[in-house]
């Protein structure tokens, strides 16, 4: 997953709005998952359902939060749990669409002799600790084994960093994503410990809106949807210009591309969408890991509050849509 960075301050959020010319902007990082955002953009499907949206490439998270607060975008894709901090944080923005989830592009690499995530205790372990997917699955991966931070020797770094000390041998273990799995897996003492493969539903990106834009704009918030929709569907009537199309931007092969989308991660489709998050009568397992991120964020200390889990998901549109 990208790396993901978190606003430390209490963010204060300003009336935000689609721009001037109604342009929706929403931006993303460089993520697999992302692309089929792009690809809508391009083929004109958010067109087709009257809304004109333009993506903005923003890598730094922080850069995105300061962006949609100020009014300058309406929207951010990223990881579930970044959107619950933010809103955590004041940042008024709601969760309407599952866009994609890990399925073994996210990984623990270790040395042969560390077996499992138990293994582990008292090994040094590279690690981004300021927030972000990996963290927030490896904090979650430690609950689940009853385990605590202190456990282990922490080296603080990035995820590529982190995949990059394991493989020259500077640390027992490493929290990380591809490329750096496999080349983890290419040395000679090294091996993927675990991937979100075994995890799937945990490490999830979703599309914030701004909730001023939500209330301003519901029918374009369908558009938006219903975009997306259209793009995934395209990706199997016409995968070959799909896929090309996409590359363009993941700056990799379309026949890379389109392995790595087709193994490592699941993209949400409406259906998908619609069990993702349920009702808020009948809720999905959005509301389940939304709240294990919140109080996680909140017991680790990146975060000075917990999120209200009710008014950061908004399952209204997903279920709108027939």
């Amino acid at each position: 997953m990208p790396v993901i960075m978190f606003l430390t301050l209490f963010i204060v959020s300003t009336g935000v709005s689609a721009s001037s010319d109604n342009t929706v902007k929403i931006a993303h990082s460089s993520w697999i998952g992302f692309y089929p955002l792009d690809l809508a953009e391009e083929k004109g499907f958010f067109k087709d359902y009257g809304v004109n949206v333009q993506i903005k490439d923003i890598e730094s998270k922080s850069d995105s939060k300061s962006a949609l607060a100020a009014g300058k975008i309406q929207g951010i894709a990223t990881s579930l749990d970044t959107n619950v901090l933010s809103a955590a944080s004041g940042l008024k923005i709601q969760n309407v669409l599952a866009l994609d989830t890990s399925t073994g592009a996210d990984g623990l690499v270790g040395k042969k002799s560390i077996k499992n995530f138990k293994n582990l205790k008292g090994k040094t372990v590279a690690l981004d600790t300021t927030g972000g997917a990996s963290y927030f699955w490896f904090n979650y991966m430690l609950q689940k084994n009853n385990m605590k931070l202190s456990d282990i020797k922490v080296e603080s770094m990035d995820s590529g960093a982190a995949g990059s000390a394991f493989v020259a041998g500077k640390v027992d273990a490493a929290m990380t994503w591809q490329p750096w799995l496999s080349k983890a897996k290419a040395t000679k003492n090294g091996h993927v410990v675990m991937s979100s493969k075994s995890s799937p539903g945990i490490i999830v990106d979703t599309l914030g809106l701004s909730t001023s834009f939500i209330k301003k704009h519901p029918e374009q918030v369908k558009g938006i949807i219903k975009g997306w929709y259209k793009a995934l569907a395209y990706m199997k009537s016409d995968p070959k210009d799909a896929y090309k199309i996409m590359s363009k931007k993941a700056g990799i092969t379309a026949s890379k591309l389109k392995t790595e989308m087709t193994t490592q991660i699941k993209l949400y489709d409406k259906k998908g969408n619609k069990k993702y998050f349920g009702t808020k009568k009948n809720k999905g397992n959005i509301y389940k890991i939304s709240k294990v991120a919140s109080n996680l964020w909140y017991t680790s200390k990146i975060s000075d509050k917990k999120a209200n889990i009710n008014k950061v998901t908004n399952p209204k549109f997903v279920n709108a849509i027939k």
